[in-house]
């Protein structure tokens, strides 16, 4: 009965001695499933612009329409928040990151890397929220806003 007992015992011990590292495990998941995901937008971005012009009228603009998953599950971290946000300081080259809080953590960022496109990225609502525990669809139209522009703005 002693060796039951201390069995359970020594395991309880290593499992929560291992919990700090399979939850930073769980972060690192998440943040390189979301790099995926910006990723797939920068794509959209280069292909919403290749071969366009832009135009005044957004009606009739180029568009490519792009869907983000929040990663989900037991290897991934719960998130309480996502969202692209416009970003403003000393990297004017990306100007548009996606924003994402692990539950219990901090704000952490990922930025679109835009230098490649010959347009700027605007976010139709200055912030786009997105599912934190889901799909969310994004639509992406070539405009002319004072200059070429890429407007984002979430459809779904």
């Amino acid at each position: 009965m002693i060796r039951v007992v201390l069995t359970v015992a020594v395991a309880v011990a290593l499992l929560a001695a291992s919990m700090p590292a399979l939850e930073t495990a769980r972060v690192t998941t998440t943040t390189e499933r979301l790099d995926s995901e910006v990723d797939r937008i920068e794509r959209a971005t280069a292909r919403v612009v290749s071969g366009s012009v832009a135009v005044t009228e957004p009606s009739l603009a180029a568009r490519a329409s792009v869907t983000v998953r929040a990663p989900s599950g037991v290897t991934a971290a719960s998130i309480d928040r996502i969202a692209l946000v416009e970003v403003a300081g000393p990297r004017p080259d990306t100007p548009v990151a996606l924003r994402y809080r692990p539950t219990g953590g901090r704000d952490r960022y990922l930025p679109l890397r835009t230098d490649a496109v010959p347009a700027r990225i605007d976010l139709a609502t200055g912030v786009i929220d997105l599912r934190p525990g889901g799909e969310s669809r994004l639509e992406l139209r070539y405009v002319d806003d004072g200059g070429p522009t890429v407007r984002i703005t979430r459809v779904g």
